[in-house]
């Protein structure tokens, strides 16, 4: 055990650093314009302009024995209308180690991700930082017996689904 407890502890110290890759999945807004000009004629013009998804939470150093952080944020809607967002699905797009972290494997696995899908069940108004969405939490796995000191300092980055 004192192996264990030298890894728990030199994870703590180094702590792991949570990002978000913010608008990495956008949700996309088609509006359809229906122009008619006679019997049986008609065309059809698709605007597309894509929903960004930003997160806005303060992440702090996860480590063992360390509280969830829950994940919050907003949208930037350029488009002129209001879009509707029923959820909004948070995972993990990528986990890299730190620069002279400790040798070993440091990758999803090593944290936890709760409530991944959120209900957000809202119109989000034309504009930047509009609408809101929240309720996922992250944590470091903590796996006893296990050595993950490949993950002090780690750079954990998120990816952002709507539908």
């Amino acid at each position: 055990m004192p192996r264990a407890r030298s890894s728990l502890k030199a994870i703590l110290r180094g702590g792991i650093v949570l990002g978000a890759v913010i608008g990495m999945m956008q949700a996309d807004a088609v509006f359809a314009y229906v122009q008619t000009g006679g019997v049986g004629t008609g065309q059809v013009a698709v605007a597309h302009t894509p929903l960004r998804v930003n997160q806005d939470t303060d992440m702090q150093p996860v480590g063992p024995g360390q509280a969830p952080q829950t994940l919050s944020g907003n949208f930037d809607n350029r488009n002129a209308r209001a879009i509707h967002v029923g959820t909004v699905r948070a995972s993990i797009a990528a986990v890299t180690q730190a620069p002279g972290a400790a040798a070993g494997t440091c990758d999803a696995g090593d944290f936890t991700l709760d409530h991944r899908t959120m209900t957000v069940g809202a119109d989000v108004p034309s504009g930047a930082g509009t609408g809101a969405w929240t309720g996922a939490t992250i944590a470091f796995n903590n796996k006893p017996g296990v050595d993950q000191n490949a993950c002090q300092g780690a750079t954990v980055k998120l990816r952002y689904t709507t539908s």
